[in-house]
């Protein structure tokens, strides 16, 4: 196994310190708490057992939600 040599700051290496369980490496830390980038294919037909009622509701709320998150952000402006 290949190793690298990173440079960190001392507040992020004291976090970590203070996070990292006690037989745990660094690098067994890192890969707990840093997530793997995902594929956006995986989510392919999901939805697919949805019914077309179902999916108008989610997109119905979806719609929703922004337009609410818009006026609140524009009410704070």
């Amino acid at each position: 196994m290949t190793t690298k040599t990173i440079t960190i700051m001392n507040d992020v290496y004291e976090r970590l310190v203070r996070n990292k369980k006690k037989d745990e490496s660094f690098s067994e830390e890192l890969r707990r708490i840093v997530p793997e980038k995902g594929n956006i294919m995986e989510c392919a037909g999901l939805w697919a057992d949805l019914s077309d009622k179902d999916v108008d509701e989610i997109k119905n709320n979806i719609k929703e939600y922004g337009k609410a998150v818009t006026k609140s952000l524009l009410k704070n402006n």
